[in-house]
């Protein structure tokens, strides 16, 4: 059997040592595959953004993925059960040993829209999504984000992406912002059209290092879950905050909460979408469900 490692910043081929000596009849390469020249399986050291960069290729390979957290965010290896690499190494032995614990997972996917596209128009076919893995978002929580990633990466991953929500909260306003999903019918609707200071479109539960935006979220239901925080006082979105840890805001009547198969965004002018952390493109975007998109392997129960 063959394995492909690829490696993100911060790592280095003594990372792969576990794994080495947990099947040492396994032939390594270290780097992206070639389509020409599969292997058998790849493993990707890295937290969200580092998978959020390989998401086409991984989708292309259409190889069984282990995910070994190793980023300053790692929410979609824990929303996987591999919160640690000792994890990722049980995982890893259960594959190698014959187990078939493979599983088969969503990814949102992203699709820039031209400016004059109208809202009537039928759904956008044809464009190269981005994907993502976890969450898409826009609002505060793209502006949480960029600031995030200004940080050193020790510190946005002992606590920056909290450390950059306080002062963002105290200054955010809400954006006008229209959301369509479709009817029975499959034609575009409006859904939502509110003031809004976040507006999360997820494929898992987490986001921003363990904030649970969408605690209903689930890798494999062919849904996006989407949730909408409105027009809110800085005193109150302050303390609706840490509640979003726990998933506790949904009973809050500022938030709206639903699901979709596909969503479309509007703004009033272009504003920035980040997904899994990292900035994805700008408003109107179509926003969607790309089902079984990606094979993982998962910890044996």
């Amino acid at each position: 059997m063959r394995a492909a490692a690829i490696l993100g910043l911060g790592c280095s081929p003594k990372n792969l040592v576990p794994f080495q000596r947990a099947a040492p009849h396994i032939e390594w390469h270290v780097g992206v595959p070639a389509a020409t020249d599969k292997p058998d399986v790849i493993l990707l050291f890295g937290g969200d953004g580092t998978i959020h960069r390989h998401l086409h290729a991984l989708v292309q390979l259409n190889l069984p993925v282990l995910i070994v957290p190793s980023g300053s965010g790692n929410d979609f290896s824990r929303s996987l059960g591999l919160s640690h690499m000792r994890n990722s190494v049980s995982a890893w032995r259960a594959f190698c040993s014959g187990s078939n614990n493979i599983r088969n997972i969503d990814l949102g996917a992203i699709t820039a829209m031209p400016a004059t596209k109208r809202t009537a128009d039928p759904p956008t076919h044809g464009e190269s999504p981005k994907y993502f893995a976890t969450v898409a978002g826009l609002g505060l929580s793209s502006e949480v984000a960029a600031r995030a990633n200004s940080m050193p990466r020790w510190l946005r991953g002992h606590g920056g992406y909290a450390l950059t929500a306080v002062p963002s909260i105290a200054t955010f306003a809400p954006f006008p912002m229209k959301i369509l999903a479709p009817d029975d019918n499959q034609n575009w609707a409006t859904r939502s059209d509110a003031p809004t200071i976040v507006a999360a479109f997820a494929n898992s539960s987490t986001f921003g290092d363990g904030m649970k935006i969408a605690p209903r979220a689930q890798l494999d239901d062919g849904q996006l879950d989407v949730c909408l925080i409105r027009s809110i006082s800085p005193f109150k979105l302050f303390c609706l905050f840490p509640t979003v840890y726990f998933g506790r805001h949904l009973s809050m009547r500022e938030v709206e909460y639903f699901q979709a198969a596909r969503v479309r965004v509007e703004t009033e002018y272009p504003l920035d979408v980040y997904a899994d952390g990292e900035f994805a493109c700008q408003t109107p975007v179509e926003i969607g469900v790309q089902a079984a998109a990606l094979k993982v392997v998962s910890p044996t129960q």
